[in-house]
């Protein structure tokens, strides 16, 4: 058994790994794959090495699939569910026929709707961190924390967490519940956390902070040398950040991690991955194989000296990616 580290999240008592699961790539979003075909036996295989080497924090959400990607996580984690962290979202809406509507839904009604289907979804009878996927801009984020609080009250959730919110919503929020998490995209190719006050605000609550897409969506493993590199139905084809002119000179500051990488004869994805986690976060990688869920793990050991920090610094200054993420 792999003793990753493990870190409070938040201040109220969660304890996690510093890496988590993201399961997103196991099944399809919305009819679409995220990032290429997935196989099912392959990402119920990762699920249970992710255990084995200490990963016992899993990523998911309602959205994914819509419905597919909890009943995923709900097999692999069967007769074995204590022993695994169960993160979920809800706040896209999705109908009584599982069909994604597109809107944002974070109505009191609608939180207690989302996390019952989840429960039953995830074949569970609590999730341990449920957060709002993306604020309803319809409704005050006090009325949805506060229907999430009474999930807290009544045993359903343990903890809650918001994602891709301001800086002024996690605040306004964390005085009506403790907010434990937020999850935010964060990788070195991506700081626009730290733009705007949204590290600092956590660091200043006692919020734990989250890090999704730390390989830049992929982009930092340095497999994608050119648009065709990504499959047909690949979701990133349709990204500013991937196309045209931003495809190349986004791919030009990967190349200089990835010369910095194999002087330390790591991989750029390990490189870029040491990196989030030395800025203090947790980082939840996605993947659907066990061979890269298990190079992942081993970025967690590494460690980057005062001025190979500053070096990726001088590679990657904030706002040096060109291209929006959506």
């Amino acid at each position: 058994m792999n003793t990753i580290k493990k870190v409070a999240l938040g201040s109220q008592g969660l304890e996690v790994p510093v890496e988590g699961l993201g399961c997103m790539g196991m099944t399809t979003l919305a009819g679409m794959n995220v990032y290429g075909v997935a196989d099912e036996a392959e990402s119920i295989a990762t699920i249970h090495r992710a255990l084995e080497l200490g990963v016992n924090l899993l990523d998911t959400a309602d959205l994914y699939g819509p419905m597919l990607n909890e009943r995923l996580v709900a097999k692999a984690i069967a007769g074995q569910r204590d022993q695994y962290l169960v993160a979920t979202k809800f706040g896209y809406e999705i109908d009584d026929q599982e069909t994604l509507t597109w809107n944002y839904n974070g109505r009191p009604e609608y939180v207690h709707k989302a996390v019952n289907r989840s429960l039953k979804n995830l074949g569970t009878d609590y999730i341990d961190l449920y957060y709002l996927h993306r604020l309803d801009p319809n409704t005050p984020i006090e009325d949805t924390v506060g229907a999430m609080a009474e999930l807290v009250q009544a045993g359903k959730v343990r903890y809650i967490g918001l994602s891709e919110v301001s800086a002024e919503v996690l605040r306004r929020a964390h005085q009506v519940h403790p907010i434990t998490a937020l999850q935010t995209e964060y990788s070195i190719f991506d700081r626009r956390v730290e733009e705007e006050p949204i590290l600092q605000t956590t660091q200043e609550l006692g919020i734990g902070f989250v890090a999704y897409s730390p390989l830049g969506r992929g982009f930092l493993s340095g497999d994608i040398k050119t648009p065709d590199d990504f499959e047909a139905s690949d979701i990133r084809r349709m990204l500013p950040r991937y196309q045209g002119e931003n495809f190349y000179q986004n791919l030009a500051l990967v190349e200089k991690i990835k010369t910095l990488a194999d002087a330390k004869n790591v991989s750029p994805a390990q490189l870029a991955l040491a990196w989030v986690l030395a800025q203090g976060v947790v980082a939840i990688p996605g993947t659907k194989r066990r061979t890269y869920l298990e190079q992942n793990v081993a970025a967690a050991s590494i460690e980057l000296s005062t001025s190979e920090l500053a070096e990726l610094e001088a590679i990657m200054p904030v706002g040096s990616t060109v291209g929006s993420a959506y």
